[in-house]
């Protein structure tokens, strides 16, 4: 069993920047692809960015391509999630989730362990 916590989230004010960390508790982070999601209130799930176990590969969800940036350390267990010019509409909570395996994706059914979630607030 993988436990995920989620940190970094928080009020901030339109084109701010917030950083994300997520804290798995496994000895074999390495071997874990890892993703991002977030839901606002009265919304579905939305992908927000995945990466895969040794960050060969990344992606993004349209809504923020060129303002997020997905990371992972494996020597630290932790993935990050760098979050540029901040709008309004990316208030949510956001997710992290991990998935033994290699290959990262916006499918959230491709992920086994999640964390309980960090709220992130940008106000206009």
């Amino acid at each position: 069993q993988v436990q995920l916590v989620e940190s970094g989230g928080g009020l901030v004010q339109a084109g701010t920047s917030l950083t994300l960390s997520c804290e798995a508790s496994t000895r074999t982070f390495s071997n874990y692809a890892m993703g991002w999601f977030r839901q606002a209130p009265g919304k579905e799930r939305e992908f927000v960015a995945a990466i895969g176990r040794r960050s060969s590969n990344t992606y993004y969800g349209d809504s923020v391509k060129g303002r997020f940036t997905i990371s992972k350390d494996n020597a630290k267990n932790t993935v990050y999630l760098q979050m540029n010019s901040l709008k309004p509409e990316d208030t949510a909570v956001y997710f992290c989730a991990a998935e033994i395996g290699g290959w990262a994706t916006d499918k959230s059914q491709g992920y086994t362990y999640w964390g309980q979630g960090t709220q992130v607030t940008v106000s206009s």
